[in-house]
């Protein structure tokens, strides 16, 4: 059986490509099907060659190399797994990848990862313009190497065995890391892969009062899809819980829709895939003194909500909003 060739010349690869699929113009005329397939191995194996042979040897050497070499050249951009299989050389390129991102600290973010956090309405910024976010896409969310990752991820693999519900896997492990940059791809893995996890960490940040931050609540320098735990500290129950009457009240004179954009669970627009909350928010901050009281808050979408919490949008406009002055 042929084998493979270890040349890296481009050039050379194709013309040897080129030399065989016209050698094959006459196996075609042959009936023999097995002698037809095997006929291709070599140009199988030129093609593999072709595509790894185009990241300079200098940069990268193995498989995982070339990877990483590639996603580099292209930092925050939607790449497909195909491009990564063509330049790795091999049809086992997602293990590298996740070699990368577990054994060596690269912050590579997938489309499923992706897909849960779009589905929980986070707003990530040019990928909510992406028409269909496959799973074998991969982002490398900054050309930075973190050390601390395989410490983080052996952690990670602990609590991911443990009876804990996901809500609580994820708590411990932020507090386990506060301060850190916090990967989706780390939290999913802690969910054993259940897409439900994006959904908890928006509920300790917005129930249960986690001052858990991204790049649209609190840090926008923060890479697309990273979390942060800013310190280890529950806010007080009276700025988190807003009694069930006062709830309710505002929920009515909001007429149960976000009253910046005029989402709501009934008239949700077809194609509008990131708003499916509703969210009660203190027009002045607990922390800041503010009440809870209904003329201190108002309903908002996730979205909108979001984009308040950026600094978008100011005290004086929401009180407009539901009528004060």
């Amino acid at each position: 059986m042929a084998r493979r060739s270890r040349r890296n010349n481009p050039e050379n690869l194709r013309q040897e490509l080129v030399e065989l699929l016209n050698e094959f113009e006459k196996k075609l005329l042959d009936d023999d099907l097995r002698e037809q397939v095997r006929s291709l191995i070599p140009a199988n194996f030129l093609l593999r060659d072709l595509g790894s042979s185009l990241v300079l040897q200098e940069d990268a050497s193995s498989a995982r190399g070339r990877i990483l070499s590639y996603l580099r050249k292209y930092p925050m951009t939607v790449l497909q797994g195909d491009e990564l299989m063509v330049v790795a050389g091999i049809s086992e390129y997602a293990r590298r990848i996740r070699e990368l991102r577990v054994e060596h600290g690269w912050p590579i973010l997938s489309g499923s990862a992706i897909n849960d956090m779009l589905e929980d309405g986070e707003d990530l910024g040019y990928i909510n313009n992406i028409d269909e976010v496959k799973s074998d896409i991969y982002i490398l969310l900054e050309d930075r190497q973190d050390r601390d990752s395989a410490y983080r991820w052996n952690l990670a693999n602990d609590i991911r065995k443990s009876d804990l519900s996901v809500k609580d896997k994820i708590l411990l492990y932020l507090r386990r890391n506060v301060g850190k940059n916090i990967t989706g791809e780390e939290l999913k893995y802690l969910a054993k892969d259940r897409s439900e996890w994006a959904r908890r960490v928006r509920e300790l940040r917005t129930e249960e009062g986690w001052p858990i931050a991204t790049r649209v609540s609190g840090l926008p320098e923060l890479p697309v899809g990273v979390y942060v735990l800013k310190k280890d500290c529950q806010a007080e129950v009276h700025d988190r819980k807003i009694p069930d009457p006062i709830r309710v009240a505002t929920l009515v004179r909001d007429d149960f829709s976000c009253k910046k954009c005029e989402w709501s669970h009934e008239t949700n627009r077809m194609g509008d895939n990131i708003r499916n909350l509703l969210e009660l928010h203190h027009i002045e901050y607990h922390a800041d003194g503010g009440e809870n009281a209904i003329e201190n808050l108002i309903t908002l979408c996730n979205i909108c909500h979001d984009d308040v919490h950026r600094g978008n949008v100011d005290a004086g406009e929401l009180k407009k909003l539901i009528g004060v002055v």
